[in-house]
């Protein structure tokens, strides 16, 4: 039988959650203008693409490469203090994607992890497989370490709780690397789900390979997120990440 989900609030305490359970929220560290002006620049670039498209769209994406404010953002200082950072190991970003939940676009997300990533053109390479492309941009799967070796940012441009589809995650998860798509359903059904509630203004930070969903929001509005991925290596084989 499936475990009730938790709610999760917690407060920053450098890394080691993030470590240990493949995700960590900080409540509040945008400033309400920020958010602000984030949600004006990106609002109406969903509602265009909404409106021009012929299915629900997801989201607005490659927004590194076509928006000047996100791009600045995701490259600022203030933002490379979130992630981890050492003397061998640096971040980069790689992808933005804006999300909405309003009564137009009100999806369901199931139990999955992000195994994708976007780049620039294919090159036949060991380990990379699955290629497709999604909205006019090239993916693939890579292999698993440069999964486990990404972050993504999600900064919460208005609140979110359960009500509003917050992201539902399985703690740890991410330590068993890539789960094939028939154990999934075991991992929901035997852990508790926890259910990341987010401020206007906060941060949830996670792992690829952490299992994650999202249902419906109960009373759709806004539940608007830019969603940052962060890579920490260069790829093989002259493979380049599309945005970066």
């Amino acid at each position: 039988m499936k475990l009730e989900a938790e709610s999760q609030q917690s407060p920053t305490n450098g890394f080691g959650q993030l470590e240990s359970d493949g995700f960590q929220i900080i409540k509040s560290w945008a400033t309400e203008a920020e958010c602000d002006q984030l949600a004006a620049e990106l609002t109406p670039l969903f509602q265009q693409q909404l409106a021009a498209s012929k299915n629900r769209i997801g989201g607005v994406r490659n927004l590194l490469q076509a928006n000047p404010l996100v791009s600045a953002f995701a490259k600022s200082t203030k933002l490379a203090s979130l992630l981890p950072q050492s003397t061998t190991m640096s971040f980069f970003p790689v992808r933005a994607i804006f999300f909405d939940k309003t009564p137009e676009a009100n999806w369901l997300v199931p139990w999955h992890q992000d195994l994708a990533i976007a780049l620039e053109e294919r090159i036949e390479t060991a380990g990379f497989t699955g290629w497709s492309v999604k909205d006019g941009i090239l993916h693939v799967h890579p292999p698993e370490e440069v999964l486990a070796n990404m972050i993504t940012m999600r900064l919460h441009l208005d609140d979110c709780d359960e009500t509003k589809g917050a992201l539902k995650v399985i703690a740890g998860s991410h330590r068993a690397g890539k789960i094939p798509s028939t154990e999934i359903a075991h991992w929901t059904a035997t852990e508790k789900p926890i259910i990341c509630e987010v401020p206007k203004g906060g941060v949830l930070l996670m792992r690829p390979l952490l299992l994650h969903a999202s249902a419906p929001a109960e009373n759709p509005g806004n539940r608007r997120v830019l969603h940052i991925e962060f890579a920490s290596q260069t790829l093989p084989n002259g493979l380049k990440w599309l945005d970066n």
